[in-house]
């Protein structure tokens, strides 16, 4: 029974990442069919618009044309984090722990698939243009500010 049970934890985990992934993927298929390379079209006028943009480096372009190291980092994160994942008790820690590798998944995908990574979600806040991000950063940047939250928070109840 207890094998059953932890079989169908591990399939739900499996699930859960795969469902991200093919949403994050899925949004960059849309993206890059039905808009050129450098276009930007405003949905919300002054506040958020959808640009493609290629993506050959990491978060805020650092390590631009990096992409063999970035893939080979992303793969060992996965994996260090598929551990974490299958080590930890809380709940809430799990979750950020899938959207973090969903997310790391989704990008070393474009890495290893096109050379690069889809982003096409551009905000301008307060007059600033931020950087161009994609569905998989999403998951990323949520699940490392939750696991930020909820560690602080353990260590203040301990």
């Amino acid at each position: 029974m207890i094998r059953v049970s932890l079989f169908m934890m591990y399939f739900v985990y499996l699930i859960l990442i795969a469902a991200m992934i093919i949403a994050d993927q899925f949004s960059k298929y849309i993206i890059v069919k039905n808009i050129t390379l450098g276009q930007k079209i405003f949905m919300i006028p002054d506040f958020f618009a959808l640009t493609y943009v290629r993506n050959t480096g990491a978060g805020f372009s650092i390590l631009e044309n990096a992409t063999n190291l970035l893939s080979v980092i992303s793969a060992i994160a996965v994996i260090v984090l598929i551990y974490f994942l299958l080590h930890e008790k809380n709940k809430l820690i799990k979750a950020c722990y899938l959207m973090i590798i969903a997310g790391a998944i989704g990008n070393l995908i474009d890495r290893i698939r096109l050379g690069y990574v889809v982003d096409f979600l551009d905000f301008y806040i307060l007059g600033y243009d931020y950087p161009v991000f994609n569905v998989a950063d999403s998951f990323i940047t949520v699940g490392c500010i939750l696991l930020i939250l909820l560690n602080l928070k353990g260590s203040k109840d301990a």
